[in-house]
């Protein structure tokens, strides 16, 4: 797994775990010490890169792409890895439908989104 070196930021808040109340079932204690075991496992596969320096007129791993539909209306859609889903509010997996289509795009593509609307790339951030 690759992630990007950045700056903490009011977004790291929601990956607070700590509980209110102890977890008293041996069952729910067992299942804990699983995903505990699972994320620390992960945790060790993670690579930190640097992002690239100049801005791309490609989408990449990682990217922040703004897309605008024949409406108007647009939508932010950041390219992640499967681990990280639940994390991002706008996640897009890459190797979902969506996220190869837009990992193969460039800044002015029209791309289908997953709702069949056709939106252009409008802005790419690394």
């Amino acid at each position: 797994m690759w992630i990007f070196r950045s700056a903490p930021d009011e977004s790291d808040r929601r990956l607070d775990c700590r509980r209110e109340r102890p977890i008293t079932s041996p069952r729910a204690a067992n299942a804990v010490s699983e995903r505990v075991t699972e994320l620390e496992q992960i945790l060790a596969s993670v690579h930190a890169v640097d992002p690239p320096d100049a801005p791309s007129n490609s989408v990449t791993f990682g990217a922040m792409v703004t897309v605008k539909d024949k409406k108007g209306a647009t939508e932010k859609l950041t390219i992640v890895g499967v681990d990280e889903l639940d994390f991002e509010r706008d996640a897009v997996s890459w190797i979902s439908p969506l996220g190869k289509a837009l990992l193969a795009a460039d800044m002015g593509d029209w791309i289908k989104l997953d709702d069949g609307r056709s939106a252009k790339i409008v802005k790419i951030e690394a």
